[in-house]
């Protein structure tokens, strides 16, 4: 009998610590730094596309065959080293705003490598495109392109 009211005292003292054991150390981390990533990186790029878009109707409306020429820039970023091969951007920046991004160095020489960046930098070029920075997402399934694509980009970015 003592030895089943102590198994059930253990056992109650041990849901009720679990039930109100808190981590807010983790949780708030987590999402802390997703919100302000995400927020950062959303008014960031909410700035700079409203910036860009005032400076370029500006120009434009001045004098729209001198801002085309001088406001083309293309970059091409450091070739970063993956897991299975470098990658490396080459971006079009037109009066401040991101118009092209192509991968010109990327893994190939296997076939699952060919399969992968098949779909991943398309993607990535698109997005690269439609955000304007370097804050884009990673393609699943092609996590080393992914990040190579990015550091390169960034470093293209920096250039300009």
């Amino acid at each position: 009998m003592k030895r089943a009211i102590t198994a059930i005292l253990v056992t109650i003292t041990g849901l009720v610590l679990l039930l109100t054991f808190k981590t807010h150390a983790t949780a708030a981390t987590s999402p802390t730094v997703i919100a302000s990533n995400s927020a950062s990186g959303d008014s960031s790029s909410a700035s700079s596309t409203n910036s860009s878009s005032t400076t370029t109707s500006t120009p434009s409306a001045s004098s729209g065959s001198s801002s085309s020429t001088s406001g083309t820039k293309t970059v091409t970023g450091d070739s970063v080293d993956t897991r299975y091969g470098a990658v490396q951007v080459q971006i079009t920046v037109v009066n401040g705003q991101i118009t092209k991004a192509v991968a010109v160095q990327y893994p190939d020489q296997q076939p699952r490598d060919q399969q992968i960046n098949s779909y991943a930098i398309p993607q990535l070029e698109q997005e690269t495109v439609s955000v304007g920075s370097a804050n884009i997402d990673m393609v699943s399934g092609a996590t080393y392109t992914s990040q190579g694509y990015i550091s390169s980009l960034q470093s293209a970015l920096s250039k300009v």
